[in-house]
């Protein structure tokens, strides 16, 4: 969308959860940080060679007996996207969502696998 200026106009996401990726011979594992979150309001897509995650943190509503002192945790929705490595199959992603903890598996195709050949030396 753009304005009267001609500019573009961004969603700027108000946070972003930290996000751990590592790597062993079978996958790569991302893992976010989601706490307070429930799995329904996480949403994991694979699309176009890129993987998404995306969802929104409330924040809850203030209580007339309850001072806030301090408001550190960041609310509000994100999104965090990832171009998948070579040689991962989007098909066979899959995630898990458990005590605050997004695990996203990314399998690595057979194909893509480095294979040891033994090469004749004549």
């Amino acid at each position: 969308t753009t304005n009267g200026g001609g500019k573009e106009t961004i969603t700027v996401t108000e946070w972003a959860p930290p996000v751990d990726i590592t790597e062993d011979e079978k996958e790569y594992l991302v893992k976010a940080e989601l706490p307070e979150l429930k799995k329904e309001e996480v949403k994991v897509t694979v699309e176009n060679g890129e993987l998404s995650i995306s969802g929104e943190r409330k924040f809850e509503k203030e209580e007339k007996n309850r001072k806030y002192h301090r408001i550190e945790c960041s609310y509000g929705s994100f999104v965090r996207s990832f171009t998948l490595p070579e040689g991962v199959s989007g098909e066979k992603v899959n995630a898990e969502f458990k005590d605050g903890l997004l695990t996203v598996h990314l399998p690595k195709d057979e194909k893509a696998r480095p294979k040891a050949v033994e090469v004749k030396v004549s």
